[in-house]
C-alpha cells in the first residue's frame, strides 16, 4: 500500500510526467515485458524508461536472462529512492542488484552512443508537446541496436476524449501527437496488444528497428 499511496502522491505533484493514478497493473505490466520474455539472445541490455515505483520493473527481472544488463532511467527523485530501496531489500529485486544502474535524468540525457536491444517505456507521452513526443520516439528508435524492440503503452481512447472536452490549442495537440505515433507505427509497430485488464484499459505498442 505505501507504493500506491507514493505513486499517487507523485501524481498529484508531477501529473505531467509521472501520467497516472497508480503503477501499471499485472496485465498491463506482463505485455509491456513480453518480449523482453520471448528475446532468446543470451546477453542483452534492456533500459526502462519512466520505471516508476517499479511495478514493471518486477516483470522485466523476471523474465532477465542471466547475463542480462538493466539500466532504469528515472527522473522522479522519489521514485528513484524507492527502487533503490527495492533492490536492496526485496527478494525478487537483489539478486539482479549488480547488473542493474538507476539512472536519474530525463531519457533525452543519456549518452549519444547508448546502446541497447529492448526498452521498455512508461512514459505518459499524451501529456507531452508533440515536439517532445517526437524528440523522444526517435531518441528510442536511435537507442535500439538493429533488431532491437520498443513497447509502450497508452490508454484507450484517452487522445479522442480529452479532444472532445478540450480547446482548439489542446485539440491541435493531440491531433499531432497521433500523427507522430502514426509516422512510427507505419514503419516499426510489429505489435499492438489490447490490455483490457487495466485501470484505465489500455495498447501496449511493440516496435522494432
Amino acid at each position: 500500500m505505501s507504493e500506491y499511496g507514493l505513486f499517487f502522491r507523485e501524481y498529484i505533484r508531477n501529473f505531467h510526467t509521472t501520467g497516472a493514478i497508480l503503477p501499471s497493473g499485472r496485465p498491463l505490466a506482463k505485455a509491456l515485458a513480453r518480449y523482453v520474455a520471448q528475446t532468446d539472445s543470451a546477453q542483452r541490455r534492456i533500459i526502462e524508461v519512466g520505471p516508476g515505483t517499479g511495478a514493471v520493473t518486477r516483470h522485466i527481472i523476471r523474465a532477465m536472462h542471466p547475463l542480462d544488463r538493466l539500466d532504469l532511467v528515472e527522473l522522479n527523485e522519489s521514485f528513484v529512492r524507492q527502487l533503490e530501496c527495492r533492490f536492496k531489500s526485496d527478494p525478487l529485486f537483489q539478486p539482479v542488484a549488480d547488473r542493474t544502474r538507476i539512472l536519474h535524468c530525463p531519457v533525452e540525457e543519456l549518452p549519444r552512443d547508448t546502446t541497447c536491444d529492448l526498452i521498455v517505456s512508461g512514459l505518459p507521452l499524451n501529456n507531452f508537446s508533440v515536439d517532445l513526443v517526437e524528440k523522444i520516439l526517435q531518441i528510442f528508435l536511435n537507442l535500439l541496436a538493429p533488431g532491437g524492440t520498443l513497447s509502450f503503452f497508452e490508454y484507450i481512447a484517452m487522445r479522442r476524449m480529452k479532444a472532445i472536452v478540450s480547446g482548439p490549442a489542446e485539440r491541435r495537440r493531440l491531433s499531432g501527437i497521433r500523427r507522430a505515433m502514426h509516422d512510427v507505427f507505419k514503419i516499426h509497430e510489429i505489435r499492438r496488444d489490447a490490455v483490457w485488464r487495466n485501470i484505465p484499459p489500455a495498447w501496449v505498442h511493440h516496435l522494432r528497428v
